[in-house]
């Protein structure tokens, strides 16, 4: 088969694809919000062979319209609302080919590419309130940009020379301080920096789940008598639990006294800082020395594209640079303006052409779009947590931001075993039925169904569905 294509073939297997496009995006509302793949077709990808011989383009399309398109992940759907994770924008899908169309290596150079990306990053130290100084970079999500900065946080307040002699050389120990809503992330990136869990302390929570601010001054402070070297403290704003943001400016104050860096994963709730209700508690984000933030959660770009700021641009750059001959030598390798590339700043030397996908976007809603949507989406959230409160035989048990938890608890069930027992069926029927999607977590032991409203397509109609048919599956299992 070519590898080459003529223009009128580009736009007649374009259009087709466009089609697809088209009919994916505006039919995933009459269809059940997930279909779980048939055995026989699981089997088939795991066990299929490398294809030896081409086949047309048309074919190839076929098969996916035939075998993929009518299985996915259900986040298209306006009743999905499970983990973090939206349905894309439309001018974010169109961003993505276009993106790849060019393919660009986005490592640095003098190319409309890297520009972009620089403007998106400028676009977001100003909505953070970060300094002009700093620097950031487009990553896959929030796992990557938590460990870019802890690394850099590492670099800083180590105390040793970690690029030269590594962390064998010192005997002191160290500390990583966050709460136990902290994400699993967090706990990742400290292990690959090569501290071990160990180095992590768990910090308790207040009765809405957010770091108790004392504990941690506590903590610190026993530490430091002990011998113990702190690093960082990782606060979150908008746990993917239940959506508590931690007191930031309260944790700023301590980091900055006992001299920790303070990074906030804000991947989920950073972008709720567009909407009234909770400006105000998401400004001290700009007091951090790192932030992670995803764009491909809450502003409904398509995955992959997190992103993490750093206050200090030449600490981050410290951090990671090393460049290769290849790169000192060209004579375009700097850019235009003497900037440095990309590939100074983090780990990847290729990367790839996220940064258009978030242009277009915050292009085309602008700010004023993205906060209708994200209040529209904390309004929905509210409706949910009313309609639970109101509902026989449903308890609310948290809701913060965008996030509800709730259960499924008829009067004739008084132990928590035998509840979570129901709720457990309930959500596996709900999910295997394509009615709506909801995931679960666990709160203080208890079982419980959660909501994370973060899809620009959901209405109230969609709630009442999904309230409707959690009631009838919880009825249904309690009389069996």
């Amino acid at each position: 088969m070519p590898t080459s294509w003529p223009p009128e073939e580009i736009r007649r297997i374009g259009y087709h694809v466009v089609d697809l496009i088209a009919e994916h995006l505006s039919s995933m509302s009459d269809r059940p919000v997930f279909r779980a793949m048939p055995r026989d077709l699981v089997d088939d990808f795991l066990t299929g062979p490398l294809p030896k011989h081409g086949v047309s383009a048309d074919d190839v399309i076929r098969d996916f319209r035939e075998r993929i398109e009518p299985y996915p992940f259900g986040n298209g759907h306006p009743r999905f609302w499970g983990w973090v994770n939206p349905p894309p924008i439309v001018i974010g899908v169109f961003a993505e080919a276009l993106a790849a169309a060019m393919n660009p290596s986005c490592a640095g150079g003098n190319h409309a590419a890297t520009y972009v990306e620089r403007q998106v990053i400028a676009w977001f130290r100003g909505l953070l309130s970060f300094p002009a100084e700093g620097m950031g970079l487009l990553v896959s999500g929030g796992s990557m940009a938590s460990l870019t900065a802890l690394a850099v946080a590492r670099h800083v307040k180590a105390g040793v020379d970690v690029r030269r002699d590594g962390l064998c050389g010192t005997r002191t120990p160290f500390r990583f301080y966050q709460s136990s809503e902290g994400h699993s992330c967090l706990r990742k990136a400290v292990e690959l920096l090569g501290f071990g869990q160990a180095s992590i302390r768990i910090v308790p929570v207040d009765d809405s789940y957010r770091l108790d601010v004392r504990a941690l001054e506590a903590a610190i402070g026993e530490d430091v008598v002990n011998g113990v070297r702190p690093i960082a403290v990782t606060a979150t704003a908008g746990s993917v639990n239940t959506g508590a943001i931690d007191p930031l400016a309260a944790i700023a104050d301590v980091c900055r006294r006992h001299d920790v860096w303070f990074h906030v994963d804000a991947a989920y709730g950073g972008p709720a800082i567009l909407a009234d209700t909770y400006r105000a508690v998401l400004e001290p984000l700009a007091l951090a020395d790192s932030v992670a933030l995803d764009p491909h959660k809450w502003l409904y770009i398509p995955v992959e594209a997190g992103l993490v700021l750093v206050r200090d641009a030449e600490a981050m750059r410290a951090t990671f640079s090393l460049v290769p001959p290849y790169i000192r030598t060209a004579g375009s390798a700097t850019g235009v303006f003497g900037l440095p590339w990309f590939s100074e700043y983090g780990f990847q030397q290729t990367r790839g052409f996220r940064a258009l996908k978030v242009w277009m976007a915050l292009k085309h809603l602008g700010l004023d779009g993205y906060k209708r949507a994200i209040e529209e989406n904390l309004a929905l959230a509210r409706y949910l947590a009313e309609r639970v409160q109101q509902t026989p035989d449903l308890d609310l048990v948290s809701t913060t931001l965008s996030i509800v938890c709730f259960r499924f608890r008829p009067a004739q069930l008084e132990h928590d075993a035998d509840i979570d027992r129901l709720n457990r069926e309930l959500l596996e029927r709900l999910q295997l039925g394509g009615e709506a999607f909801v995931t679960s977590t666990e709160l203080r032991g208890r079982f419980v169904l959660r909501a994370c409203i973060v899809n620009h397509l959901s209405s109230r109609a969609d709630v009442d569905l999904m309230i409707s048919a959690v009631c009838r599956i919880g009825t249904e299992l309690a009389a069996a």
